[in-house]
C-alpha cells in the first residue's frame, strides 16, 4: 500500500503555529544531525566529550547555555581505560545521565535500534555523540549517493526521537578558502545535515582553533577558541555573533503594549507594522511582524492577546482582542510589566534600542 502524501496550502502553511526550534547548545547546535570535522589530534574528541558534561550537567558550552539532559557518547575508537582518564581530567565526581558505548552496529546494521532502546529507558535524551562517523559507516565505495542515504538514516533517527546526534568526522587533507568544502567525503554529507562545524588550528602553540559553523537553523558564524591545559575544556576567546538577530521578543513585547492600549484591532499587517514601529523606533517589515505573531501565538495568548485572520472588502485582516484575565483588576501582564509604558502618545516611550 502505497504512502499516502500530504499536501497544505499556502494559507494553511503560513498560519500554522509549528513548534520553536529546539537547542541542546544555544544558538549553535539545534536538534537533528550535525558534523563536526577536523584534522587528528585537532581536539575534536575533547569537544564531545566537553559537550556531553556540559548538557548532562546542565552548565555553558564554550560559553553558551545548554539544554540540560542525558548525554550518550559512543566513543567507538576509544577503550573504557582511555575515556576513564579523560573524564578524571575534566570532572572530580561522577556526573549523572552521562553514558558511554565503545561498541555498537553500523548504521543500518543496529545503530539507530540501540539509540532508539537507550531513548526508551532516558526519555530525557538530549545528545548522542557518534565518534567517529567513519566506524558507524557501511564498507563501500563513497558517492554522493551513498554518503546522503548514510547522513539520512542519522538524521532521520534525530528527527523521530527530537534529539540531537552528532557525527565526528575528519577533513580533508588538501586545504580549501571555504572550510566546509574540507568535511571528507562528497558534499552530499554537507547537503544532508542540520549544521556543520569544522574546527581549524589557528596557533598549535595556545592550542588555539576557530570554529566555522553553519546551519538550516543557527547563524553562519566563527567562534575562536583555546583548550584550558589546566581543565581541558574548550574556553571562548571571540565570537563573531557577539548580537544574534533575535527580534520576536522586541516584537511580541511590542504587539502586546499596543493591543493592550487598544483592546482590540481590526486591520492590516501594515497598519499594525507601523504602530509597531513607532513604538520600537525600528523599521520591521509586515511580512516579518506577521511570521513573529504565527509563531508565537502561544506566547501572545499568555498575555492574553488573541488574534486571528479574516476576509474583509478584498484584503487580509487581522482580527486582535486583549482578553484581561486578572480578576482583581491588577493586571501583573499590563504595559509596564512588559517594559513599556502607555501614553496617549505611544511614541513617547520607545523600547530600548
Amino acid at each position: 500500500m502505497e504512502n499516502k502524501v500530504e499536501i497544505v496550502s499556502c494559507e494553511t502553511l503560513m498560519t500554522t503555529e509549528y513548534p520553536s526550534t529546539q537547542y541542546c547548545v544555544e544558538t549553535l547546535i539545534g536538534t537533528g544531525c550535525y558534523i563536526v570535522a577536523g584534522v587528528p589530534k585537532i581536539g575534536k574528541s575533547k569537544l564531545a566529550l566537553d559537550l556531553c558534561v556540559s548538557i548532562a550537567k546542565g552548565e555553558k558550552a564554550i560559553g553558551l547555555p545548554t539544554s540540560k539532559g542525558a548525554a550518550l557518547y559512543l566513543a567507538l575508537e576509544d577503550p573504557y581505560k582511555r575515556l576513564q582518564n579523560r573524564l578524571y581530567e575534566l570532572l572530580a565526581d561522577p556526573v549523572e545521565n552521562l553514558f558511554f558505548c565503545i561498541k555498537t552496529g553500523g548504521i543500518g546494521g543496529g545503530l539507530e535500534k540501540a539509540v532508539e532502546d537507550f531513548y526508551e529507558q532516558h526519555k530525557d535524551l538530549k545528545l548522542v555523540i557518534v565518534d567517529t562517523f567513519q566506524k558507524v559507516r557501511q564498507l563501500r565505495e563513497s558517492s554522493y549517493a551513498t554518503d546522503y542515504q548514510e547522513v539520512s538514516a542519522v538524521k532521520e533517527l534525530a528527527d523521530k526521537l527530537g534529539i540531537t546526534i552528532i557525527l565526528i568526522h575528519h577533513l580533508r587533507k588538501q586545504h580549501d578558502k571555504d572550510p566546509f568544502n574540507m568535511i571528507s567525503g562528497t558534499t552530499g554529507i554537507r547537503g544532508c545535515v542540520d549544521g556543520a562545524i569544522v574546527l581549524i588550528m589557528k596557533d598549535e602553540y595556545t592550542h588555539t582553533v576557530t570554529l566555522h559553523a553553519e546551519g538550516r537553523d543557527i547563524a553562519n558564524r566563527k567562534m575562536e577558541l583555546q583548550l584550558d591545559k589546566d581543565t581541558q575544556r574548550w574556553k571562548l576567546i571571540a565570537d563573531d555573533l557577539t548580537e544574534p538577530e533575535h527580534f520576536d521578543d522586541e516584537v511580541v513585547t511590542a504587539i502586546a503594549a499596543v493591543i493592550k492600549q487598544e483592546k482590540s484591532f481590526l486591520d492590516t499587517a501594515t497598519v499594525l507594522t507601523e504602530k509597531v514601529n513607532s513604538l520600537t523606533q525600528k523599521q520591521y517589515e509586515p511580512r516579518m511582524v506577521s511570521r513573529i505573531m504565527t509563531q508565537n501565538q502561544t506566547r501572545l495568548e499568555a498575555l492574553g492577546i488573541l488574534f486571528e485572520r479574516r476576509h474583509s472588502n478584498g484584503k487580509r485582516k487581522l482580527s486582535i482582542e486583549y482578553i484581561d484575565s486578572s480578576a482583581d483588576g491588577d493586571d501583573s501582564d499590563d504595559e509596564t510589566a512588559v517594559g513599556i509604558q502607555t501614553d496617549s502618545d505611544p511614541c513617547a516611550n520607545p523600547l530600548p534600542a
